[in-house]
This record gives structure tokens, sequence and C-alpha cells, in this order.
């Protein structure tokens, strides 16, 4: 499943005070993560996503993700735990963008689809073990 979020930027997301977005999504592997920036945020709109207080993407702490009328798309295998499933979108940008939109898609599925097989399992497997 995908889960799709919009934000549209305005003067009220400056650097001092990013919005917050709750990404709230469900137990899970996220195996895709896309941040789609519109045309128009002219690389001055900054986007970090977090957990807990701790931030994942981009993995550099105080790293931002920035871009121009495309989105930046990257595969993941970030598990995510029943009752810890909200992530926090920061998105900031300078006073000069308006009425720009952000989106953030992050694919997510369950675990046993994503890898079938346990570590364990699959040592099993191939020493013929049952």
């Amino acid at each position: 499943m995908f889960y799709a979020f919009r934000h549209t930027v305005d003067h009220t997301n400056g650097y001092t005070y990013p919005y917050e977005a709750d990404l709230r999504l469900t137990a899970g592997v996220i195996h895709q993560v896309d941040v789609l920036f519109q045309d128009g945020c002219d690389h001055l709109v900054d986007v970090q996503i977090f957990q807990g207080g701790f931030q994942i993407w981009p993995s550099n702490h105080g790293g931002t993700l920035r871009a121009n009328a495309t989105a930046i798309s990257f595969r993941e295998f970030y598990e995510l735990f029943p009752g810890d499933t909200t992530l926090i979108a920061k998105i900031d940008a300078d006073a000069s963008i308006q009425d720009i939109d952000v989106i953030i898609q992050i694919g997510l599925l369950p675990k046993r689809v994503l890898q079938p097989l346990s570590f364990e399992e699959l040592l099993a497997a191939a020493a013929g073990i049952e």
C-alpha cells in the first residue's frame, strides 16, 4: 500500500518554525519513499523525516531533502512496529516560496511479503533441515 501526504508551503513555514506533518502509517516495512517537489520550490524548500525525535531521512543528521520540479525517490527497508507508526515530516522554506506543494509518498508492506523467510529459516532450508 502507498500513503500520500501533501502540504502547501506558505509564508508560515519559515526556517525558524517548520511545518510538522504527522505521517500516520501502519505497522510493516517501508520499502519506497518519494518526496515530490513542485516546480517553483527552487531548492529552497527543505524536508526532513523523523521518528521518535530521530532524523531518519536524509540519513545525515541536520541534512535536508530539496529539489525543484522533481521527485527524490529511494528504496528502503525500514520497519515500523505496532504502536510506533507515526513519522514526522518537517517542512520549511525560504520566505519567498508561496503556495508550492510538497508531496510525500510512502510505500509500506507487511514484512512477510518483503521477507518471506527469516534468516534462521533460510539457513535451515540451505542445510536441508526441516
